[in-house]
């Protein structure tokens, strides 16, 4: 299933955040993605109804399977391709930036024969 950029940053922003501060609000994604908590609050409602978070009753967002598996694809995009840009000269902020539109557009064929040779 496709779905839209910002659902996957989104995503892939909730499983950076769990990694590093082991449990997720509403107002920790606002604060790293600097968006509106309105805003947020409207993408985490779309993102529940859609079956990839849930938000228990105290507001922890938890990945789905869904979730969790669109996230850490974008996550290893994300960092492979980042990654792989610094390593050929492109310099750190502007690789990271490159990357983040980058892993959203990229073929799965693409990704994977960038991967083979970053990873060598």
């Amino acid at each position: 299933m496709k779905i839209q950029e910002s659902a996957e940053n989104y995503l892939e922003t909730i499983l950076m955040l769990k990694n590093s501060k082991g449990s997720v609000r509403s107002v920790d994604i606002a604060n790293e993605l600097e968006f509106s908590k309105p805003s947020v609050s409207i993408a985490m409602k779309n993102l529940r109804e859609n079956g990839y978070i849930e938000v228990d009753s105290n507001g922890y967002i938890t990945l789905l399977p869904s979730g969790k598996e669109i996230a850490e694809k974008m996550y290893e995009r994300h960092t492979t391709l980042s990654n792989w840009l610094v390593d050929i000269g492109v310099p750190k902020e502007i690789a990271t930036d490159d990357a983040c539109r980058i892993e959203h557009i990229i073929s799965s064929e693409t990704f994977e024969a960038i991967k083979k040779i970053a990873n060598k």
